[in-house]
């Protein structure tokens, strides 16, 4: 709020990052981060949330939030557009000069995208001979018609997500490969999803027409099934026939990506703010950390001072594509610079910033804002807790992970589970799969403040431990209508507390003895924990327990205890159990109520 007590006013977007809100609201991230989960909302500092929720974290800190227009020219809402984007649409129209547009090529695995790249750029007659290639760097540019277009050599969907997920993805056009032996396949529609994400134009090329069971038309029929039509068919996506393997139609191809350059209004200020994205880091050995960097605005420069994520430094040393040593990088340029003190992350904006002080001051920041949202993050939520969020109108979901034992148990638990709603609140199912709960669930709930359901499976001992940690509830069960009745119940506040296993520790058998009374015993070393004489132990064999159930003596030098420590050896019986093994594991836990689903 201002020194008058006014309210400021600020225009928000219909989608925004946790990170972006606070650099708008001129804010600390965990500032941000804290009021969303005082009104019930768990997201984390690259997280997107929508305008609702932003503005009222926006109220919260003093401002009055409205939606931001939409962009007259593209009748899009200025939320689709990269971080980047929005950076240059602030400089002067004056200052704006035509860029060299920047294709990234996505499609299915075996359908030509390396082989297509490969030919794009040995029949690039102005960058030399491929033996002038030294070294791959991925990006580069070629020349058509005078004109330069840039190519980013994305490793896969991963790596084009990671740069969207940050505000940054590079690609002003995406080429789209699609095998015209093969057609539409899985991949396929997740490219086109990404690329659709990305909000950015296609171009597909149409690829392996050579083939002698090539069924172009039937391909443009699926294209124009899933939303390309082809533009000879009165749609607005270019489908180009080529042969990358043949070197045919790739003249096409690049007119295409000129003419849709054209209609796209891709500009930068070569003598603006200095910003750009990571494409590729790796360290290499007698040169550090080397980055491929993509510059989007300004001129990069040798000696310029550089921040990406919590990497920065002074820019050493600069190559373009094909390893020549160049002092400055307009717009659009690929090139590998050395001089960060470690490895950023691909999709990372870099800016260059006026000192090393002030560079290290901002890695800084960000280094203690990014641990205090990863503690943030591990918050968990009570069922009380959600209720009492649930009555405020704050929260409205369940979020839960389930694993099933095959494929059969886990589509009916879904179907069930989509269903079912009490009242306001409803349920989210962040992640299913088959299998054991494992690590990565763990985490993942950790993260989100979700809980884990698992049919006719449970969790490996790390996970386990891990949930025990983390706080993070597991339920397990064999009847499906148990199951979802647990969930209704949950839902509508009822639930029980439930029992919950909390190991105490662990110890491995070193040697079988007999004992007088018990029968056989096991010399044991505790290696973790403390075992208890109270308390229930499993032999684990392997991944199998071999019995469950409770201790008839614990000794250490022939004397009763009632615990042992981590380190020191004993000597365990249990009761109804003789069938020890050298090298089996003994769990000792036990089963406490807790109040969470």
């Amino acid at each position: 709020m201002s020194n008058n007590g006014e309210i400021k006013p600020i225009e928000l977007p219909s989608s925004v990052t946790v990170r972006e809100l606070s650099e708008r609201l001129q804010t600390s991230p965990i500032d941000v981060i804290k009021t969303l989960m005082s009104n019930g909302v768990m997201a984390n500092i690259n997280q997107e949330i929508d305008f609702d929720t932003a503005a009222i974290i926006a109220a919260e800190l003093g401002f009055e939030a409205q939606l931001e227009a939409i962009d007259a020219d593209s009748g899009k809402d200025k939320s689709a557009i990269p971080l980047w984007r929005q950076w240059i649409a602030k400089e002067s129209p004056k200052n704006l000069k035509p860029r060299p547009p920047v294709i990234g090529i996505l499609g299915h695995v075996d359908h030509g995208k390396t082989t297509l790249l490969d030919s794009i750029r040995q029949t690039d007659v102005a960058g030399g001979e491929v033996g002038g290639i030294t070294q791959h760097i991925g990006a580069y540019q070629v020349k058509h018609n005078d004109r330069l277009i840039s190519f980013i050599d994305t490793p896969g969907h991963a790596a084009f997500t990671a740069m969207r997920a940050r505000g940054a993805q590079g690609a002003d056009i995406v080429v789209l490969v699609v095998a015209a032996d093969d057609g539409v396949m899985p991949q396929t529609r997740e490219a086109i999803a990404h690329a659709q994400a990305a909000k950015v134009p296609m171009i597909v090329a149409l690829n392996k027409i050579d083939r002698p069971n090539a069924a172009a038309d039937q391909v443009k029929q699926q294209l124009a099934e899933i939303g390309l039509v082809p533009d000879e068919w009165d749609g607005d996506t270019l489908v180009v026939p080529i042969s990358a393997k043949e070197k045919q139609g790739l003249d096409d191809l690049l007119e295409a990506i000129l003419l849709v350059a054209d209609n796209a209004s891709i500009l930068a200020n070569p003598n603006g703010e200095v910003f750009g994205t990571i494409i590729e880091a790796s360290q290499e050995r007698g040169r550090g950390a080397v980055a491929t960097l993509l510059v989007q605005n300004g001129t990069l420069k040798t000696g310029d001072v550089v921040i990406a994520g919590k990497s920065q430094g002074r820019i050493k040393a600069m190559f373009d594509f094909k390893g020549a040593p160049i002092t400055e990088a307009p717009p659009s340029t690929p090139i590998s610079v050395m001089g960060l003190n470690e490895i950023p992350e691909a999709g990372e904006i870099f800016k260059v910033v006026a000192s090393t002080k002030v560079a290290r001051s901002m890695v800084t920041q960000r280094k203690l804002d990014d641990e205090q949202s990863d503690a943030a993050e591990h918050t968990g939520m009570t069922l009380e807790q959600l209720f009492a969020r649930v009555q405020a109108g704050e929260v409205q979901e369940l979020r839960l992970i389930i694993k099933a034992d095959v494929q059969g148990s886990l589509e009916p638990i879904i179907s069930s589970l989509e269903e079912m709603k009490v009242e306001q609140i409803g349920v989210h199912i962040l992640h299913a799969d088959t299998g054991n709960i494992s690590e990565n669930d763990v985490m993942l709930a950790a993260t989100s403040s979700a809980i884990i359901i698992g049919f006719n499976v449970g969790p490996d001992p790390a996970a386990r431990r891990l949930a025990d940690n983390e706080g993070v509830s597991i339920r397990t069960y064999n009847i499906i209508y148990r199951l979802t009745e647990d969930i209704d119940k949950a839902l509508k506040g009822l639930l029980a507390p439930e029992k919950r296993e909390v190991i105490l520790g662990r110890a491995n058998v070193l040697m079988v003895f007999s004992a007088s009374k018990i029968g056989k015993a096991a010399g044991c070393r505790v290696i973790e924990g403390e075992l208890f004489r109270n308390a229930h132990m499993r032999v684990m064999r392997g991944d199998e327990a071999v019995f469950d159930g409770e201790v008839a003596s614990l000794k250490r030098h022939q004397e009763d205890v009632r615990e042992v420590r981590d380190g020191f050896e004993c000597g365990i019986g249990l009761k109804g159990f003789n069938d020890f093994e050298e090298g089996d594991m003994i769990e000792c836990y036990k089963i406490e109520e807790v109040k969470v689903l």
